[in-house]
């Protein structure tokens, strides 16, 4: 294997160096100089490397024309393309016209994502897309049979030592060459999403074109016997569970980042202190008060067989007490912006459970969804909207209490992060039993009313689409619903309607639905 490795590699005589991100390359240019290769160089890093006392040639020495339009025209020449891409099999023509071969490119571009993070104006943001650097990897990394190239400053010392080895082998060619090209997709995907922005797009785009930096390996997948990897979007700087810190607890899962990821979103349609239980991307206690411990209490109390390991979330700090309450029970999990040093003292003795803190969520909103399937993806806007519970129609002949109203919108704003069919009964402020995802309506209604029982009596259902048959009101009605919540039409709603009357049941439609795949 070693045999074969000298057999690939590739001496290194002349390096051209173009970077915007100037770290190491005083320690790396010494190196390559030391290693008697030529460095040809542009502009600003031209200037680092010769106040640095190494040897340098200014790239418009070898084009014999100058650096033009305030540096947007400098490497794009037949004389620095023609060295980068020439292959063995160009060596008659190179000669020909005078070409000499680079055989590594160093080169990464223009902060523009820097940039935009601050906001920039337009024109100045235009400046900072980068040109001769994208079309210098590019053909590098083309020609990765010859030529090594090198974006990742992180990469210095090693390429160093395979320098001083006689070169690259072709399968770190191979390997850096990937890389190139994944920085300038990356690179690209960053321009198109930010201008898209700026340029006032607003419907989804007609191609899609992601980035993301890649975690280390995750504990597993869905499974065990599945590997898993969370990327992070580089351009979502608001609070969410791929910006937040683990504070402390066991590596996380697949399963874990979607339970955290539905338990801040559900937490976040609340203003008053929240607490919120999810167990298999479903909450099955969600509650609010004057006070995180009394909200999280009577989040609790709604299923509290199946709150046993599950996610928690809160849209407040967690101090002492209420962290005494949460360890004296196994949970996977918590998310909050943010916990007190006695709260994190008092966690510190579960080391398994996983603790995240989001920061200030004054800036959270939901992304777009994005699903694979086999063959393609399906991208949606984010379900943000909720309507207001004055904005509701009363259907029924009973209009709804006062308290009947405050548990509706309480359960309006809870069903839509429920899997589909869904269905809520809610007592004011918190929740009293959940009939998630099942295919048929009437099923989610005696799941709801079996994990109610003996609290249902008095409480209101929300559904998160509406009732296609009469027989999901007469089933609430037998464990003491007063008042329903659901989106209206279907053909048969003066069914449902009628039904809600004889039972004296208060019904409101919505107008929208809330389901969730």
């Amino acid at each position: 294997m070693e045999e074969k490795d000298n057999l690939s590699r590739r001496p290194i005589s002349r390096v051209l160096i173009s970077v915007s991100d100037k770290s190491g390359i005083e320690e790396l240019s010494k190196g390559l100089s030391d290693n008697g290769i030529e460095i040809i160089s542009t502009g600003g890093t031209s200037k680092v490397i010769s106040d640095s006392g190494i040897s340098v040639r200014p790239v418009e020495e070898v084009t014999n024309f100058p650096e033009m339009m305030g540096g947007r025209v400098k490497t794009l020449h037949p004389l620095i393309f023609g060295g980068i891409l020439g292959r063995d099999s160009d060596k008659e023509q190179m000669q020909e016209h005078g070409i000499a071969t680079i055989d590594m490119v160093i080169c990464n571009l223009y902060p523009f994502k820097s940039a935009a993070d601050k906001g920039v104006d337009l024109s100045s943001l235009i400046e900072e897309i980068d040109i001769g650097g994208p079309s210098l990897l590019r053909a590098a990394s083309k020609n990765h049979s010859r030529v090594s190239v090198v974006t990742d400053p992180g990469d210095y010392n090693w390429i160093l030592d395979e320098v001083s080895k006689g070169g690259l082998t072709i399968e770190q060619r191979q390997q850096l060459a990937l890389k190139s090209f994944r920085h300038t997709a990356e690179y690209d995907s960053i321009i198109q999403s930010v201008l898209g922005q700026r340029f006032g797009e607003e419907d989804l785009p007609s191609s899609l074109h992601l980035t993301g930096i890649g975690s280390p390996p995750l504990r597993y997948g869905e499974n065990p016997h599945q590997s898993s990897v969370f990327y992070s979007d580089l351009l979502h700087s608001a609070p969410s569970i791929a910006n937040s810190a683990q504070m402390q607890g066991k590596q996380l899962s697949y399963n874990n980042l979607l339970d955290f990821d539905a338990a801040l979103a559900i937490v976040m349609e609340f203003d008053e202190p929240t607490a919120v239980i999810v167990k298999h991307n479903n909450p099955c206690g969600v509650a609010s008060s004057t006070n995180l411990l009394d909200a999280f209490n009577g989040a609790m109390s709604t299923d509290p067989q199946s709150a046993f390991g599950g996610i928690i979330s809160f849209n407040r700090e967690v101090d002492a007490s209420l962290a005494e309450e949460i360890v004296s029970s196994f949970k996977e999990g918590i998310i909050a912006p943010s916990y007190s040093k006695e709260a994190l003292e008092i966690f510190s003795s579960k080391e398994n459970l996983r603790i995240m803190e989001t920061g200030n969520l004054e800036s959270y909103h939901r992304s777009p969804s994005l699903r694979s399937l086999d063959g393609g993806w399906l991208l949606q806007e984010a379900d943000e909207v909720c309507i207001s519970i004055s904005d509701c129609k009363v259907v029924s002949k009973r209009k709804p209490s006062d308290e009947e109203l405050e548990g509706l919108e309480f359960g309006w704003k809870v069903v839509k992060h429920v899997k589909s069919n869904a269905i809520l009964f809610a007592d004011r402020k918190r929740t009293v039993g959940i009939g998630a995802g099942q295919m048929s309506r009437i099923d989610s209604v005696k799941i709801a009313t079996f994990k109610s029982i003996p609290d249902s009596k008095g409480t209101v259902m929300a559904s998160d689409a509406f009732f296609p048959f009469r027989d999901g009101i007469d089933e609430a009605a037998k464990v003491g619903i007063t008042a329903v919540i659901q989106p209206g039409g279907s053909v048969r709603d003066q069914e449902v309607i009628d039904a809600a009357d004889e039972h004296n049941i208060a019904m409101l439609f919505t107008g929208m639905r809330h389901f969730k795949h």
